[in-house]
């Protein structure tokens, strides 16, 4: 049988009120993530942004919320007052964790933290060794203002967010700096600063490169991807989830993701994975080429998506597969849920037709065994996919067959390169050819 522990269920529920958007917002000042600010995005225009990565505005809103949340726990008594059980201290642990010192291990808000709970405000989290209790001390329940004093003399912002992790983590220096632009990729990892849970690996503002790594650094790390705009990343390891959010005009191959990828407010990008579960919201002209065993979600404010069978492999994608537990079926990459309010309006995404399909080349060398794409491709894409090359064999037995002399053969053989570089140009393929080329020897690089 399935159970969830009621209080934390009813926290649950309550900060579900985190992302109400309020017409009552510019007098109450409560709303988070909070519209008022505004960030102008790659191409200058002003985002709505949703502020969901800024770590002091979700600990302002735990701040002025902190109060009605305990009531929400607390058991009313005629005298001494509201008293918060042990079980309530317990469902914190939902919300709140702590450590005993700035470099102590990240714990939950659960016994022996609640004997420090008991300490006077201004307090820390051992204050429980100068309360006259030990670990097997009877609890008699704890006075809600004594607990609120407490939690807000400790309340600081998570070490595990995105803000920590670009101020105390580790750079990391996997793209190159772009000349003749303001902009500076900003790529950080959090292992230094947590290091006992799942690192996260936050690349922000990469602009116009081709970005790729098979690294121990990203092994089991919760990726984040904010802002690259005209780019393409490739990230070939096995990854714990990935989060893609305000991305633009890029191409994202990933290794196999454990848990989850998540897409929010990027156009026109391209995303290739095999992953436990896919989900998107507000995004706009999006493919994804996905081998997943759940089927998609698409939460609001989606439009023109298209799903695709997934296109691509490297030689260590099965065993990447394999570490996180992924197999080739069951497949439902087309197969996607509609989890919003236009639920009846299928015309928000789209199956990418067999002949707009074309499988995707990655341009490294790796030792490993996968030759090919694992679970193959639908009759109808592989089809096409014949049709295809057929086509390109008969052309180049038509040029055979031609009977040309070698200078009409090198002047034909100017034309076809100059069509093609035309090609690349109006495609903007050209940038990723050249981004390919590796960086002068004398370019630094962060080992990981």
């Amino acid at each position: 049988q399935l159970s969830v522990d009621t209080l934390q269920f009813l926290l649950f529920l309550y900060i579900q009120q985190l992302h109400k958007v309020s017409l009552r917002r510019s007098l109450l000042g409560e709303e988070w993530p909070s519209p008022r600010s505004r960030s102008p995005s790659l191409a200058g225009k002003s985002a709505t942004g949703n502020k969901n990565w800024d770590d002091q505005e979700h600990l302002a809103f735990v701040q002025s919320h902190l109060l009605g949340m305990l009531e929400l726990l607390a058991e009313p008594e005629p005298s001494p007052g509201p008293q918060v059980s042990r079980a309530a201290v317990r469902a914190l642990s939902f919300l709140l964790e702590g450590s005993e010192c700035p470099a102590g291990p990240v714990q939950p808000l659960h016994p022996p933290w609640e004997l420090a709970a008991a300490s006077a405000p201004g307090g820390n989290w051992h204050g429980h060794s100068k309360v006259g209790m030990g670990m097997g001390g009877r609890w008699s329940g704890l006075s809600l203002p004594q607990l609120e004093g407490w939690i807000r003399s400790c309340l600081g912002p998570s070490p595990l967010g995105t803000s920590s992790c670009l101020c105390a983590g580790r750079k990391l220096a996997w793209a190159q700096q772009v000349e003749g632009t303001t902009r500076r990729a900003k790529i950080a990892c959090s292992a230094r600063v947590v290091p006992e849970v799942f690192p996260m690996v936050l690349m922000s503002q990469v602009y116009k490169q081709t970005l790729a790594k098979s690294s121990d650094t990203l092994v089991g790390a919760h990726v984040r991807l904010h802002r690259c705009n005209e780019s393409y990343i490739y990230l070939l390891s096995p990854l714990r989830s990935v989060t893609i959010e305000k991305c633009r005009n890029s191409t994202f191959v990933l290794g196999p993701v454990e848990v989850s990828v998540h897409v929010h407010s990027c156009d026109n990008v391209k995303v290739i994975v095999v992953c436990h579960r896919l989900s998107l919201s507000a995004t706009s002209g999006c493919t994804f080429y996905t081998l997943t065993p759940t089927q998609p979600l698409i939460l609001s404010g989606n439009q023109a998506v298209s799903f695709a069978p997934f296109n691509t492999h490297y030689p260590m994608l099965e065993d990447h597969m394999a570490q996180v537990g992924l197999a080739t079926l069951p497949n439902y990459w087309d197969s996607p849920m509609l989890i919003c309010k236009e639920s009846g309006d299928t015309s928000v995404f789209c199956l990418l037709p067999p002949s707009d399909f074309y499988m995707f080349v990655i341009p490294f060398e790796m030792e490993g065994d996968t030759t090919e794409t694992p679970g193959g491709l639908p009759q109808a894409y592989q089809k096409a996919l014949s049709q295809r090359e057929q086509k390109v064999q008969m052309w180049q037995r038509t040029v055979k067959e031609a009977g040309l002399t070698k200078d009409q053969r090198k002047q034909f053989q100017i034309l076809v390169e100059n069509k093609f570089y035309e090609w690349l140009v109006q495609t903007g393929n050209r940038q990723q050819l050249d981004s390919l080329v590796p960086p002068a020897m004398g370019s630094k690089q962060a080992a990981g």
